[in-house]
């Protein structure tokens, strides 16, 4: 029976090479995939689902008005045995693209396998991780580390000289430059480095 799989994580947990991994194993055994990417996200070309230990796909560049249901049930009718669908950056889904990811599954039986972060850099969740939050059939956490060891589930937007940002778009796309996965505990304190560092950053202010 098909479901829908929320991989979920902070930054730099990898979930984009959890995917490319997943899609290899099918095609390994003969069976196809279609794989998908936001279509702003340009920064290794539209259309390309990189990984940080660059492992690479080509992947549908879709927009916010972009159907997948109709697009999937075209493609399976072309495509020989295919057998799943993955999403990278799960995170800037749209309500109504969880709601057809939903009927691929229930109407089409493929599977759907979604990779994204739950929370924006204010501690908010996205739209379309909270639509999968609320409907996917598994929840599955890639876990990475904050500075302090502990356990990092938020997503600290930081400036040229790493400090914590606050304010600013939603969506923003960027890489370790622009993002810091943090503990909750040094999230909400501000501290993107170990707390000695922040110290001498200060004293040197």
């Amino acid at each position: 029976m098909a479901k829908l799989f929320f991989y979920y994580s902070a930054m730099n947990a990898g979930k984009t090479t959890s995917l490319l991994q997943s899609s290899y194993n099918y095609q390994e055994r003969g069976m196809n995939t279609l794989t998908f990417t936001p279509d702003f996200d340009n920064r290794y070309g539209v259309g390309k689902i990189s990984s940080r230990i660059g492992l690479q796909c080509d992947a549908y560049a879709f927009a916010r008005d972009f159907n997948f249901f109709d697009y999937v049930a075209q493609q399976k009718m072309v495509v020989p045995n295919l057998k799943c669908i993955l999403v990278d950056e799960a995170q800037f889904l749209t309500k109504s693209q969880v709601q057809q990811l939903c009927q691929i599954i229930d109407e089409l039986n493929l599977p759907v396998l979604c990779y994204g972060l739950r929370t924006d850099f204010l501690g908010e969740l996205f739209e379309g991780s909270a639509c999968l939050l609320g409907w996917a059939d598994e929840l599955i956490e890639l876990k990475t580390i904050c500075h302090c060891g502990r356990k990092a589930t938020m997503n600290m937007r930081v400036n040229e000289q790493g400090q914590m940002l606050q304010e600013g778009a939603q969506v923003e796309i960027g890489g370790n430059d622009r993002y810091i996965a943090l503990c909750r505990k040094h999230f909400f304190k501000g501290h993107s480095q170990p707390e000695d560092k922040c110290v001498i950053q200060m004293n040197a202010a």
